[in-house]
């Protein structure tokens, strides 16, 4: 099924444009190697390339918003299949569709619009000569429904715009008429490409910006000598916490240490300057980031989370995907704080950018729920290779090491979201997500039919 998307990837871009599909192929490299760290930079980066997709997409005359959704889907499956766990990339490929949806019915309602004043003008002038008909309501619901759906040949030939069209060719002629039809698809083409690439600009501004737009409602969940306790470490959450600093609120921060979790453009940072040892888990990470800004900073091991948890007053913690049900899937570890923190009654404030906002359940089949990591960041195989050898008879090893990358937190664990658009309770996520997604692209992949 993936040769077939190839093969029709290959046949929507033009011989003109033989660097688009090199970009294409580049990226999915990328996303198959695990060279793209961070869902922010997945978002900002996939969105990016689907807008050099739009820009090079040739559209028809007819059917304009499909042309241009198929060549989304046929880059999108590409994109999801190369890193299923990353659902962000699927995110903005059906953030896109929709933003293409959206400027296609707008374009429509404007020509209903303008259709609807021409039809009150024509009205006015009837008053005045009675020498025209009247165009009827029959006739400007056909002509609405012809513009929101692709014009057939008989809508063409006899539809509203022959009624229009019948005045203006006994004075002009009708092949100025069929130029002027010509001149209209070729400037409504160009009208949805520049609005949907404008829109998909303005996406791209929103999640390069959204942890300036969460931290700037840090000072109003932060307050005066409280404890706050995170895990691991979260770009968002470092913003965050350092936006109330800078508001001069003064509280201490609690990081469990996140163990184990270092990602792999940082292994290799701190590989270069030999700081490993001191280094390997990302919550030695956000400490020293937090100090380095002026923040008091104890940390923790995973462990000792219960038995700090009652000293907390709050948890606030990054997420990898908020699901539509308002679960989360976050690094390995963090369903066990939420257990904590719904044990002692502290809240459990989690913060996602919008690109993270996933229109999928947890039990969806597209949804990949988790991966396994290097069993290496968990023991030295060098130290534990005489237990790795097969010494059972049978071919199998003794010892086993899984080593998962993500928890799923359910949404009764959540107290607060927290995004670019503002706080929201987990029942409410549906509600958000449903405005940046459409029903019609929760499946990207269409299946063919099939035939009895």
């Amino acid at each position: 099924m993936l040769g077939i998307q190839m093969f029709r990837l290959g046949t929507i871009f033009s011989k003109k444009m033989p660097d688009m599909q090199v970009l294409v192929n580049d990226f999915v490299n990328k996303l198959k190697k695990r060279k793209i760290e961070g869902s922010l930079a997945t978002a900002k980066m996939t969105a990016e390339l689907l807008r050099s997709v739009i820009s090079h997409q040739r559209v028809p005359y007819t059917n304009q918003a499909e042309a241009l959704m198929d060549a989304i889907r046929a880059v999108g499956v590409q994109l999801i299949a190369a890193n299923p766990i990353e659902l962000a990339v699927g995110n903005i490929v059906r953030r896109v569709l929709h933003i293409i949806r959206e400027e296609e019915l707008s374009l429509a309602t404007a020509s209903i619009g303008g259709l609807n004043l021409a039809a009150l003008s024509d009205d006015e002038a009837d008053d005045e000569t009675g020498d025209h008909p009247v165009l009827s309501a029959a006739a400007v619901a056909a002509a609405s429904r012809s513009t929101l759906r692709a014009p057939s040949l008989q809508t063409l030939l006899d539809g509203v715009p022959e009624a229009t069209a019948t005045h203006h060719a006994s004075s002009s002629g009708g092949d100025s008429d069929g130029k002027s039809k010509s001149a209209d698809k070729n400037s409504r083409s160009r009208k949805l490409k520049h609005d949907v690439i404008e829109a998909v600009n303005e996406l791209i501004q929103d999640i390069a910006t959204c942890h300036e737009q969460i931290a700037e409602q840090a000072v109003e969940h932060i307050h005066q000598n409280e404890v706050i306790l995170t895990f691991g470490r979260s770009r968002t959450v470092m913003e965050f916490l350092c936006a109330a600093k800078e508001k001069k609120r003064s509280f201490r921060v609690f990081v469990a240490e996140g163990a184990p979790s270092m990602e792999s453009d940082m292994l290799l940072e701190f590989c270069l300057r030999g700081m490993l040892s001191a280094m390997r888990y990302q919550g030695h990470i956000l400490a020293k980031e937090l100090v380095s800004r002026g923040l008091q900073t104890t940390v923790i091991t995973d462990s000792a989370v219960f038995a700090m948890i009652s000293r907390v007053n709050m948890v606030i913690v990054g997420a990898h995907a908020v699901m539509a049900n308002g679960g989360i899937i976050a690094p390995v570890g963090l369903n066990m704080v939420a257990l904590a923190a719904q044990r002692h009654a502290v809240p459990f404030v989690v913060l996602a950018g919008s690109h993270k906002l996933c229109p999928l359940y947890p039990h969806s089949p597209e949804v990949l729920l988790n991966e396994l990591k290097s069993p290496s960041d968990l023991l030295d195989f060098g130290e534990f290779s005489d237990c790795m050898d097969f010494g059972s008879g049978n071919g199998v090893p003794l010892l086993h090491v899984v080593n998962p990358m993500f928890d799923y937190v359910p949404p009764k664990l959540v107290n607060l979201f927290i995004t670019d658009t503002g706080g929201h309770n987990a029942s409410y996520m549906y509600r958000l997500i449903a405005d940046y997604y459409s029903a019609n692209d929760l499946v990207i992949q269409r299946r063919p039919a099939s035939r009895n």
